[in-house]
């Protein structure tokens, strides 16, 4: 059976960088509608998103129908999380929350089967293998899984040179939300420290031969990351633009209500 190519692989081909959006909302039909919208890669979070495996597996099934490929954010560095979103197949996996080398050698290994890691077996019970009708699937598994590290801290920032040059480590995503509350400015994601810290995080990633993404809800920051070099990078968030679209029909429909211009992110 064809395997689809993982974002790292992707990204080792393209010739621009590649734009994707957050589907945080758990639901399906969300879900297949902004899979079918053109865009290059979705990212569908367990972190802050109310995602279990029930509705992550379905949400895989459904992207499954389009030319776009979907990333799994977990909530957390753990084997046994890793090894679950794995099995239902998941093909990119985004770990958040990476500080230090040591973190991004253990995320390695929560996805590599042995020897070179810990990922438990169970091909012939899982989606990732289409229950063993993938030939060679446990000897080639590097080839069917990207792992990216999210550096999100101050102290990951400092590492990033470190952390990018794992094996095993295919990209780096930069958050700058949480980056913004390391540093101490929670909620200013456009602050200039803080792009500063995102921009000293491309070149330190991109010196260690790996990939670098970011996320930028504002357009104007977005292309200025584009500009510095991103090569992959998330744009929106089906919430967000749900909440923003509504909120601008009910300032034009509704007497007397709230306009204030909220952020996106």
């Amino acid at each position: 059976m064809p395997v689809r190519l993982t974002l790292g692989q992707a990204l080792a081909e393209a010739e621009r960088p590649l734009a994707g959006m957050w589907v945080c909302s758990g639901s399906p039909l969300v879900a297949e509608i902004c899979a079918g919208a053109g865009l290059d890669w979705l990212l569908i979070d367990m972190e802050h998103g109310p995602n279990g495996l029930e509705s992550v597996l379905t949400q895989l099934q459904v992207a499954a129908a389009y030319p776009v490929m979907p990333v799994v954010r977990v909530p957390v560095n753990d084997p046994v999380v890793l090894k679950q979103v794995l099995d239902l197949g998941a093909q990119t996996v985004l770990v958040p929350m990476v500080s230090s080398a040591e973190e991004a050698r253990a995320a390695v290994e929560a996805v590599r089967y042995p020897p070179r890691g810990k990922r438990g077996v169970g091909s012939a019970l899982a989606r990732s293998a289409r229950w063993n009708r993938i030939e060679g699937y446990l000897t080639q598994a590097d080839d069917h899984v990207s792992l990216i590290v999210q550096i999100e801290t101050a102290a990951g920032v400092e590492a990033a040179s470190e952390i990018a040059a794992v094996d095993g480590v295919d990209g780096v995503f930069v958050g700058p939300s949480d980056l913004a509350a390391s540093m101490g400015v929670i909620g200013q994601q456009s602050h200039p420290d803080v792009v500063a810290a995102v921009r000293r995080t491309f070149e330190a990633v991109r010196a260690a031969g790996k990939p670098v993404g970011v996320n930028a809800f504002d357009p104007k920051v977005a292309q200025g990351y584009v500009e510095a070099g991103v090569q992959f990078i998330l744009v929106g968030a089906d919430v967000a633009m749900l909440a923003r679209g509504s909120e601008a029909l009910a300032a034009r429909w509704v007497p007397d209500a709230d306009e204030t211009r909220r952020a996106s992110y």
